[in-house]
C-alpha cells in the first residue's frame, strides 16, 4: 500500500534526527534508480530541472518546476523535497503561493532562497528575505501535515562570501520558523562547523562543488544533519553522455559500451 503524504512527511522529518544524504533526481527513471540504490528521500534540483528542458538554472517557471517535481515524486514511494528557487516571484506572497502549491501536488518539503536572480542585486535585503521565509513558513503551517521548509542563504555562491552575514541571515530564517537551514558554497569544514554551531535547527550542506565537498562522516562530525547532492548526479550522468558521444564522433569507437549498465540491470530499477 502506498504511503500517505502524512506518513512521508513524518518519515522525512524524522530523518533529520541524524545525518543523512538526500539524493537529487532529475526524472522518473533516475528517481527509481536512486530509490533502488537505497536512498531514504529524494529532492529535485533547479539546475537539473532546467537542464532537462535544455535551459540554464533559473530559467524555468513555477509550473514547469512543479511538473518536474511531480514526475519525481510519482516515480517512487519516497518522501520528496523540491528546490523551489526564490519561490518564482519577489514578494512574500509569491513564496507562500509556491509552497502551498508544492504541498498540493504531494511534496513534503521545499526550499526558498534569498537570491533575487538579478545580477545587479543578487540578494534580497535581509529584512525582505526574512519576510519571504516567514510567508513561506505560514503557508507550510496551514497544511494538514508537517511540510519541511528549508531556507537558503545564497551569499557564498552569489558574490557575497561573507560568513557573518550568512549566519545572520540563517539565524533570521530560523527565527521566522524555517525547519532546515542551508547555505550553499561554504568553503571548508571550519565554516560548516561554525554555521552548525550557530543554529539550533538542522543544517543542510550542499555537496557537488569541486574542492568544497566533504565526506558524509566529516560533515556529520561538523554538525550537518542533511547532505544534498544538488546537480552533481545529473552532471555525472551528462559527463558520461558527453564522453561517450565524443568517443563515437571523434574516434569512431564504441569502447564506452563495455562499461555501461546492461539493459536487464537497468530494467530492474524500472516499474512496469
Amino acid at each position: 500500500m502506498a504511503a500517505t503524504q502524512v506518513e512521508k512527511a513524518n518519515r522525512f522529518r524524522a530523518l533529520h534526527a541524524s545525518c543523512f544524504v538526500i539524493a537529487n533526481a532529475w526524472d522518473a527513471g533516475s528517481a527509481r534508480i536512486l530509490a533502488g540504490v537505497g536512498f531514504a528521500a529524494l529532492a529535485t534540483s533547479s539546475g537539473a530541472a532546467a537542464g532537462m528542458l535544455g535551459r540554464r538554472d533559473g530559467m524555468i517557471t513555477r509550473e514547469e518546476s512543479l511538473a518536474h517535481a511531480r514526475a519525481v515524486l510519482e516515480a517512487t514511494d519516497l518522501p520528496v523535497s523540491a528546490d523551489l528557487e526564490k519561490g518564482f516571484g519577489d514578494a512574500p506572497e509569491d513564496a507562500a503561493l509556491t509552497i502551498r502549491m508544492a504541498g498540493e501536488i504531494g511534496l513534503v518539503g521545499g526550499s526558498i532562497e534569498d537570491a533575487t536572480g538579478n545580477p545587479q542585486k543578487p540578494l534580497y535585503d535581509a529584512g525582505l528575505a526574512q519576510e519571504r521565509i516567514a510567508a513561506a513558513v505560514e503557508a507550510a503551517r496551514r497544511m494538514s501535515f508537517p511540510f519541511t521548509l528549508t531556507a537558503r542563504a545564497e551569499g557564498f555562491i552569489r558574490g557575497n562570501p561573507d560568513l557573518d552575514d550568512t549566519i545572520k541571515r540563517l539565524q533570521a530564517f530560523e527565527a521566522a520558523g524555517a525547519d532546515v537551514l542551508m547555505a550553499p558554497g561554504l568553503p571548508d569544514l571550519a565554516a560548516v562547523r561554525t554555521v552548525c554551531s550557530s543554529l539550533s535547527k538542522p543544517f543542510n550542506f550542499m555537496a557537488g562543488i569541486k574542492g568544497k565537498s566533504f565526506s558524509v562522516p566529516e560533515l556529520a562530525q561538523a554538525g550537518v544533519k542533511r547532505v544534498s547532492l544538488a546537480t552533481s548526479l545529473y552532471r555525472a550522468a551528462m559527463t558520461g553522455l558527453l564522453a561517450a558521444a565524443r568517443e563515437v564522433k571523434e574516434k569512431g569507437s564504441l569502447g564506452y559500451v563495455d562499461t555501461t549498465m546492461p539493459t536487464p540491470e537497468l530494467n530492474g530499477f524500472m516499474g512496469g
